[in-house]
């Protein structure tokens, strides 16, 4: 974990949900108060003409906006975060999310929270945490088709809806098991919470080192949740000959498409994502708070502790 950049020349990306009409009103108050502040703001080429800003701001192309940037402050749900993560990770940039969607779990901050949050981007008050991804590598008759990574996971589903995707699911090269499926989720702790939540994975704390293997709705014996090593390596082959192939999802966002017989390996990814935090509140809060857990009645230990419990 380390601090935040220097005030020297500073400039911090935008990147906003312009498909909300309350994120463009956002935008462009963040904007505002940074400008105000002598803090250059950069924005991608497409959502400065949505967003209607002037000559005031920087305006770049997706592929170099990340570069040079303080941080990059996100402003819409988890959605919107995940497509700046693949601006920013290859430049080390930093990610601190304004939630405006639903549950925001990669979000840093709320709406309601608006002015103190731009308030510590101003200050540099802010730490800085490297969350783990995966890379992802997929084959047919032993040629690399593709590549790819993810924050959250990579998941693979069944192509057509009328059958299930058969699997042979391997860990650290040996087999694991055989499956006919709706697909199988690789994730990461950070995206414990994601798809593999819904699966009925764990959740996993973000401080821990692991990847997480969760069948969706397998037609097996054996087909529980596992977590694994972050050192493994694993995998699953659609079976040669079956009926339905599949598709690669990674994130929910870039896809690729499974012939029968193709193989997916996923390991521990070589770059993180950075995200930027502004509060060094516990996990279990964060749980609390993002799916609104009945915590009623709690007492606590120095609370106890206090009627000499």
């Amino acid at each position: 974990m380390t601090s935040s950049a220097s005030d020297a020349g500073r400039t911090v990306l935008l990147v906003v949900h312009t498909g909300r009409a309350n994120a463009v009103e956002v935008a462009r108050a963040v904007t505002k108060r940074l400008i105000d502040s002598s803090i250059t703001v950069r924005l991608l080429s497409e959502e400065s003409v949505d967003l209607g800003i002037g000559g005031a701001v920087e305006v770049y192309p997706d592929a170099d906006a990340a570069s040079g940037s303080e941080i990059a402050v996100v402003i819409g749900g988890d959605g919107t975060i995940l497509r700046a993560a693949e601006l920013t990770r290859l430049a080390g940039t930093p990610l601190l999310g304004i939630n405006l969607g639903h549950v925001g779990f990669l979000a840093e901050a709320e709406q309601d929270d608006l002015d103190t949050t731009v308030d510590a981007i101003i200050a540099g008050a802010y730490v800085v945490e490297e969350r783990m991804t995966v890379d992802v590598v997929v084959s047919s008759e032993g040629t690399k088709i593709a590549e790819g990574w993810a924050l959250n996971e990579a998941t693979i589903e069944k192509a057509g809806r009328q059958r299930l995707l058969e699997v042979v699911v391997e860990i650290d090269d040996r087999p694991l098991s055989r499956w006919g499926c709706d697909g199988v989720v690789f994730a990461t702790p950070t995206g414990s919470t994601a798809y593999a939540f819904s699966a009925g994975g764990p959740v996993v704390w973000p401080e821990v080192e692991a990847l997480l293997l969760v069948p969706i709705s397998a037609h097996a014996l054996f087909a529980r949740p596992m977590v694994a090593s972050p050192d493994s390596v694993l995998a699953a082959e659609v079976l040669a000959g079956s009926a339905v192939g599949g598709v690669l999802w990674c994130d929910g966002r870039r896809t690729v498409d499974l012939p029968s017989g193709a193989r997916v390996e996923v390991r521990r990814g070589a770059r993180p994502v950075r995200l930027a935090r502004l509060h060094q509140a516990p996990f279990t809060d964060r749980l609390v708070a993002k799916f609104e857990l009945p915590v009623a009645g709690w007492r606590g230990a120095a609370q106890r502790r206090r009627r000499g419990d």
